[in-house]
């Protein structure tokens, strides 16, 4: 290999950025830098580079800590730009939705449950789930909501029923 390249290689390019947004700023990898090479030699292998500008392009591809900047590299060339980021790996649909709050669903169901303990276990839990949903952003609001209400109204309706009769 060339000195420059090897200097190059191991050298970071001070104030490299990226451009905004995209994948642009995800860092490129030593593979990554080697398939940017790759494309390069092959454009000067065809002529459509010269040697200086081959040299160029490839220390300044070996300098590069970007998708972005090794793109920047090709753009010109037919082949398109080179080291352009892996698709993103396949995700559950499960891992992507945030999971339901047990607190919240224990809430509801002793909130359709009329009965004292229930009622007041509905009350505390619907609270509780409400505290933890805006801490961690589980789902569940709706149900910790319909649990509390519920819970208030078997109580309201307990006192109620043992006050008046």
């Amino acid at each position: 290999m060339l000195p420059g390249i090897e200097a190059a290689r191991r050298r970071p390019k001070p104030g490299a950025g990226a451009p905004a947004g995209g994948s642009g700023k995800t860092r490129a990898s030593d593979t990554d830098r080697e398939r940017a090479v790759d494309a390069l030699s092959a454009a000067f292998a065809e002529g459509r580079l010269t040697k200086e500008e081959h040299s160029t392009r490839v220390q300044r591809a070996y300098g590069s800590l970007t998708y972005a900047e090794l793109a920047a590299l090709s753009a010109d060339l037919p082949a398109g730009p080179p080291g352009t980021p892996p698709p993103p790996a396949a995700t559950s649909a499960a891992a992507a939705v945030p999971r339901t709050s047990p607190l919240a669903v224990a809430s509801l169901v002793c909130g359709l449950i009329p009965l004292l303990p229930a009622t007041l276990a509905a009350i505390i839990l619907g609270a509780g789930a409400r505290r933890q949903l805006r801490r961690t952003g589980e789902r569940g609001g709706a149900l910790a909501t319909a649990g509390l209400v519920l819970g208030v109204f078997w109580l309201v309706l307990t006192v109620l029923f043992v006050f008046v009769f």
